[in-house]
């Protein structure tokens, strides 16, 4: 098991990372791990929690501006902005999520790599 991936990157470069399966592959090239793998890179490319908290942030200045222009009334956007915040929290909460998630996945993949948990 000791040695480097056998595997080929991509890029036709050879893989560097350490063999960890007895098929001397890396767990990012081992077969056995594929599934896995689709499934975090699945949930990775599901991800945009940057896109929608940049929309929110458009959507409050484009508030604000009609407010001081005048052309909306300060207490519809009072509650307009209150809605706002409740899409920043659960972005926020969202995010809490996918990084509790992500932590557990780092630790899977530490022991499955022999490192410290």
């Amino acid at each position: 098991m000791a040695g480097v991936c056998r595997a080929t990157k991509r890029n036709g470069e050879p893989c560097t990372a350490p063999a960890t399966a007895s098929n001397g592959y890396c767990w990012a090239h081992d077969p056995a791990n594929a599934e896995k793998r689709r499934r975090m890179a699945s949930k990775a490319g599901k991800s945009k929690p940057g896109k929608e908290l940049a929309d929110i942030k458009r959507d409050i200045r484009a508030v604000i501006e009609d407010v001081l222009s005048g052309e909306v009334d300060k207490g519809r956007a009072a509650v307009a902005l209150q809605g706002f915040n409740a899409l920043i929290r659960a972005v926020e909460v969202s995010r809490r999520d996918e990084l509790e998630e992500l932590a557990r996945e780092v630790e899977e993949l530490k022991r499955e790599y022999g490192g410290a948990a």
